[in-house]
Formats: structure tokens, sequence, C-alpha cells
């Protein structure tokens, strides 16, 4: 076997997936990359009823693309377990549109699986298109929790980036891993049923990582593939609707996860922060966003026996201590209250 005929086999069991939803902009900018640098794998489009000119595009320019063509849009979560029930690639790579690629990415989250066999999912770094020298919001170097379960990652605490000289450029076992770019086995996808539909959008991967690593896999982060990602194209940080899907979420992520003995102190913990957000945003007069909280609320306690039956199918059992990439202290408190801005000032290795 040649060169070239072992460069284009390398990833032939990979299948790279994009859900695209109106994204027809992205998929001009960023689709031509992936193919590029695609190194053997099958490249798919799952298209949740775009109305934009998506679906011709692709057919019109892109004829060595999959395209796989939903009945209706069905958000993140149940979009991509719609189109990965399709697909009998044994990885997955959940990939957003609005993410760039580079040279040689993808092979070092494909050996990485490939040589330990408990690691069932893998990020890589993720860094921001607009400024290639700051990490991104959604993974950076790869994503953690502190014990309310609020998320942050290596590179990114709440909103504050840091610039990327390297630090994270390690292999390691994190909490969760981003995705905007989520490399994943097959059989540990269907094994948990995917991505939780009740979801819809926002914290969704968090859950699924933590559903792996309560099952017994490990979740990594690759430092050595990188990749750039614009962010917020669907809805951007402000928007109401992204505040509630983010309080609903926060609080079941919690609630389905936690082990017995961690779940209740931190949930009631976590409503009396909820209120205090709700309470500066009032303060701020961003009134829809303070009662995008509230709808938050009120839609979690009403769907209660729903998460409840979820969380023992979770089958919750590890505990803080058990898991990678949690923090025991409080986010909040540490960055609010002690002004600390990097990931290195929370004394976690």
């Amino acid at each position: 076997m040649g060169p070239s005929a072992a460069r284009v086999g390398a990833c032939a069991d990979v299948a790279i997936v994009i859900l695209n939803w109106n994204g027809a902009d992205f998929l001009r900018r960023f689709l031509p990359g992936v193919l590029a640098h695609a190194d053997g794998a099958r490249v798919i489009v799952a298209d949740n009823a775009s109305t934009d000119d998506s679906v011709e595009l692709l057919a019109r320019d892109f004829s060595t693309v999959e395209l796989l063509l939903l009945d209706r849009n069905w958000g993140f979560c149940e979009g991509y377990n719609q189109a990965l029930a399709q697909v009998d690639s044994d990885f997955f790579v959940l990939l957003n549109s609005d993410v760039e690629v580079t040279l040689g990415w993808l092979r070092p989250l494909r050996a990485l699986l490939e040589a330990h066999p408990r690691i069932a999912a893998v990020q890589p770094k993720i860094l921001a298109h607009a400024d290639p020298t700051l990490f991104e919001y959604a993974g950076a170097g790869g994503g953690y929790l502190d014990r309310l379960a609020y998320p942050f990652c290596r590179g990114r605490l709440f909103d504050t980036l840091e610039k990327d000289h390297g630090q994270y450029d390690d292999p390691r076992p994190v909490a969760w891993a981003s995705g905007a770019c989520l490399m994943v086995r097959r059989a540990a996808w269907q094994a948990l049923n995917g991505l939780e539909p009740a979801f819809f959008a926002h914290m969704e991967e968090i859950d699924f990582c933590w559903r792996l690593q309560n099952a017994g896999h490990e979740v990594w982060y690759h430092g050595g593939s990188a990749v750039q990602h614009v962010g917020g194209g669907t809805l951007p940080k402000s928007n109401p609707r992204k505040t509630y899907l983010n309080f609903r979420n926060g609080l079941a992520l919690l609630y389905k996860n936690a082990a017995p003995a961690e779940l209740y102190g931190p949930m009631f913990q976590r409503l009396l922060l909820d209120g205090v957000a709700g309470l500066r945003f009032l303060l701020a007069g961003e009134i829809r966003n303070c009662w995008a909280i509230i709808r938050a609320h009120f839609s979690f306690y009403g769907k209660l026996g729903y998460w409840r039956r979820q969380r023992r199918a979770a089958r919750p059992q590890l505990r803080v201590a058990e898991r990678a990439g949690v923090y025991t202290g409080s986010l909040v408190w540490a960055y609010f209250g002690r002004g600390k801005r990097k990931f290195s000032e929370l004394g976690l290795k």
C-alpha cells in the first residue's frame, strides 16, 4: 500500500456529521476545509429541514458530501439522534457547521480512541475563529464542572477567555467534551441512546459525558488537535431563549446525574444562585432574561417526573472524587468573590 492509499484509509471508519439548520453561509465558508482535511472519513450533512438554500447548495457544490434530510427541525439533540441512527461508522464526529478544521486535526482524536478502549469521547483544542490566539467559549481546553455542576473549561471561566500559549496542549481526562467538535464511539453512543432530547440544545454534551462516566467510560481532551469555532451561530449569549435553556438544562443536568449523596445540597444551592442571577438581570433592566429564569424553573418542576425517570436510567453513582475534571470548590465564589479569572488560579492540575 502506497502513501496515498494509507492516507485515504487513515480514518475510513469515522463519519464526520454536521447538523445543519439554515446554515448555508457557514457551509459555504467551512465545508471545503472539512472535505480537504477529512483524511478518508465520511463527511455527512444532516439537514434539520432548513428553509434557506442549504440543500440546493450541497447538491450543486458539494456532491461528494452525503446528505441526510430530516423531516423537521428536531433541534440539536434529537436532530443528532435521528441522524446518527442512520450512520454505521465505528466513530462519529459531531461537528458544528461554524467550525474551521485544520490540517491533521482528525488523526490524533482517532488514535487516542483506538489506543484506549475505555475512552468513549474526545474533543480537540477549540480556539476562537475571530481571534485564534484565544480559547473559544464552547470547549476551549477541555470541559470541567464545579461541585454545583457549573461548567467551565481550561482556558475559559464564565465569559473570560485566556490566550493560548500552549499551556493546555496535553491530553487529559476531563468532565465533558464540547459538542462543537466531539468524537465518540458509536457503541457508547448507542448504549446511552445518544443525547437527551428534552434538552433540545445547550449542555447536552455535558449531560452525555456525565452519563458516559456513570457508565464506566472516560472522556478526554486532546490538545494535539485544534479547530477554530465561530460560536453563537444559532443563539447569541444574551438571547433570553439561551438563558432559558441554560438555566433549565443546568438544573436537569445536576438532578439527572449527581450521586445520591451529593444531590440535594447542591440542588438547593443552585436554586439560591439562580435567584441571585434573576435578581441581577432584574436590577440591570434585563426583564426578559429574568423571566427566562423563572420559566426555566417552572419547566424543570413541571417535568420532574420525566427527569426522575431519566435519573434512574442514568444510574448515577460516581461521587465528585471519583470523576475526572471536577473542581471541589464553588466556581461562582472563586470567580465573583475571589477574582479568579484563569484556570490555573483554581489550583487544579
